[in-house]
């Protein structure tokens, strides 16, 4: 178990460490369930209150915040809690799990597949013609990469996940369990019949940047005619929904259960809340916040926040929840 000194995590975080302990800490946790070998975070006045009657040890807190410590317990003073939080989390992660040998004599790699230095693949992967796998690339057992598949260096995909054919996937990005790339767009006409849907074929494919995060359960679907594509960095909750020909900027967040309806382009920085959906052929310039749970119709102009459904800008939905209450 890896434990460590009050000295040792302020000197990691830069903070102002104010009172002491000899406690050796060994992990972080919640106010409310900490233990005395334990460190908590306090970023809020909402939480000030708890720091008086948890057992934690140690707390890191806002420097804003108006808080003592108290015998045999100190706090450490930082800027920003959530960039401490996230460093100090890292101190504690625990290791990945290991690799007994690099190619498991279970998974199917294609001879004309291309395999970089110091990668693993796991138990039962399936590794297809002409794939290219860059160096420290990571598979799980069970990871499927069909033909033609460029995948870049120190990329993670967890078990489950499946990349269809042709998609190019940047570097150190981190796919987990399973995620879906490529598949097939929702695309369909009636038959000429008129009795009937005709599958409409989606000959496209994906291609994702480098630094991109993807969240449990979410589908990202190939092009209809180019490519769906998602910028640097982009970060993508559980259970996501990207339709085809989706076109994403660098640096976006969606929030679980959100999804893009095909042929939707989101500038840089753009953020999509829990449950919110998105319309076809709808642009969300860089910077707009689109609110959880709205429904967005009609272009959103860049920095805007919408929020409803239909999703409007944010201050004149809520001056319109007011006015209905007081109909009531």
């Amino acid at each position: 178990m890896k434990t460590y000194s009050i000295k040792e995590i302020n000197e990691l975080l830069k903070g102002t460490l104010v009172g002491d302990t000899n406690q050796q800490i060994s992990r972080p946790e919640q106010l409310e369930k900490a233990e005395k070998s334990h460190i908590s975070i306090i970023g809020s006045k909402k939480y000030v209150g708890m720091w008086e009657t948890s057992k934690a040890c140690a707390a890191i807190v806002n420097e804003n915040l108006d808080l003592e410590p108290s015998e045999n317990r100190a706090l450490i003073k930082v800027k920003n809690t959530d960039l401490a939080m996230a460093k100090l989390l890292e101190l504690f992660s625990p290791d990945s799990p290991v690799f007994e040998e690099e190619i498991h004599v279970t998974a199917v790699v294609h001879p004309s597949a291309t395999i970089g230095k110091n990668c693993k693949i796991g138990a039962n992967c399936y590794v297809g013609k002409n794939v290219v796998l860059g160096d420290g690339v990571v598979l799980y057992p069970n990871v499927t990469i069909f033909d033609e598949t460029h995948i870049g260096n120190g990329t993670i995909i967890w078990s489950g996940t499946v990349i269809r054919e042709r998609s190019i996937i940047g570097d150190f990005c981190i796919f987990h369990i399973n995620v879906s790339i490529g598949a097939d767009g929702f695309g369909y006409c009636a038959s000429e019949d008129g009795r009937g849907l005709l599958k409409i074929p989606h000959i496209g494919n994906v291609v994702i940047g480098n630094n991109v995060e993807i969240g449990a359960n979410s589908c990202v679907d190939r092009g209809k005619f180019s490519s769906t594509q998602i910028g640097d960095g982009c970060k993508i909750d559980n259970l996501i929904q990207i339709g085809h020909n989706s076109v994403m900027g660098r640096f976006c967040i969606m929030a679980g259960q959100s999804g893009l309806a095909g042929s939707v382009t989101l500038g840089d920085g753009v953020v999509i809340g829990g449950s919110a959906s998105i319309k076809d052929h709808i642009t969300v310039h860089s910077g707009a916040v689109v609110a959880g749970g709205s429904g967005v119709m009609t272009d959103v102009a860049a920095g805007k926040t919408v929020l409803g459904y239909p999703a409007q800008d944010s201050r004149e939905m809520l001056k319109q929840w007011v006015a209905l209450r007081k109909l009531v």
